[in-house]
């Protein structure tokens, strides 16, 4: 009887545990998307522009014509949509990468540098020209004007390291000898890795992507475990950076099943940033 008894309470402990266990891995493994949202202070603008970032898409599935993904940003009205490179996939078919590009072009004026994957792909001239003939302006070392509610801001924008390192730099520095110091300015970018070459240039803010956010999480306590480049424990791996007169913000993404390791803790995520009138910030 003794021994049923030590069985049942082992049992149930057991059950308990579980019971307490499942809600928790509910979480960590939830895939459902996340809004983060920045708000920066400058200035540079007299009225609020709201600009939202996508990055690593990778062709990812999110429901019958990306609706899920589209409703969300919809619900934001951004200003503009800007995209932080590998919203093509290297190895997924494209379908999920178009229908999303084709749906966000026709409602919002659209920005786009190239990733590491859509060069992986081997046809990075494809992957611009369709992206180009969605009316996106895709950035290769350049400026783009971007005018909303009255307010112009400059957005620059270069293609990824695997175009050549002497490419990437030479862009770079086409863009940052471009920046107009009494303009807003904002760097897309799909690596945010670069940093200190990006900070010598003194663009306002720069967004970036590639991390995935570091892929697994521990809220308070780890912000990151892995990103590219960056190896353990990154010191870029998602969300805001200051540097002085300058800041960075980095998107954890929206890659799910394109990656063979789970996001922990990690749910994919858009990010929307404020750029907010100093003189109006918190009234």
């Amino acid at each position: 009887m003794k021994c049923n008894a030590g069985i049942k309470k082992k049992i149930l402990l057991f059950s308990i545990f579980v019971i307490l266990l499942l809600p928790l891995c509910a979480v960590a493994f939830c895939t459902n998307i996340k809004i983060a949202e920045y708000e920066i202070k400058t200035d540079k603008v007299n009225t609020p522009i709201k600009i939202l970032l996508i990055t690593d898409l990778h062709s990812c599935n999110y429901g019958e014509n990306q609706n899920e993904l589209l409703s969300l940003i919809n619900a934001q009205q951004p200003d503009v949509v800007l995209l932080g490179g590998d919203i093509v996939d290297d190895k997924l078919p494209q379908q999920k990468a178009q229908e999303f590009l084709t749906a966000v072009s026709e409602a919002y004026p659209c920005y786009y540098v190239s990733g590491n994957h859509e060069y992986w792909r081997g046809d990075i001239e494809n992957t611009k020209n369709m992206i180009k003939e969605k009316g996106i302006v895709v950035l290769e070392g350049s400026r783009a004007f971007f005018t909303a509610k009255g307010q112009t801001i400059g957005i620059y924008g270069i293609d990824d390291p695997e175009a050549g390192e002497k490419e990437f730099k030479s862009q770079l520095k086409s863009c940052g000898e471009a920046v107009e110091e009494n303009q807003f300015s904002i760097l897309l970018t799909h690596r945010p890795e670069r940093i200190e070459e990006y900070l010598v240039y003194g663009f306002d803010l720069i967004l970036a992507g590639h991390t995935h956010g570091g892929q697994w999480r521990i809220p308070f306590l780890l912000n990151g475990f892995f990103a590219p480049e960056q190896g353990l424990f990154p010191r870029y791996s998602g969300g805001l950076y200051t540097f002085g007169d300058q800041q960075m913000i980095i998107s954890r993404g929206l890659a799910k099943e394109s990656i063979w390791l789970p996001r922990i803790f990690n749910p994919p995520e858009i990010v929307v940033v404020n750029i907010i009138p100093s003189k109006h910030a918190g009234a």
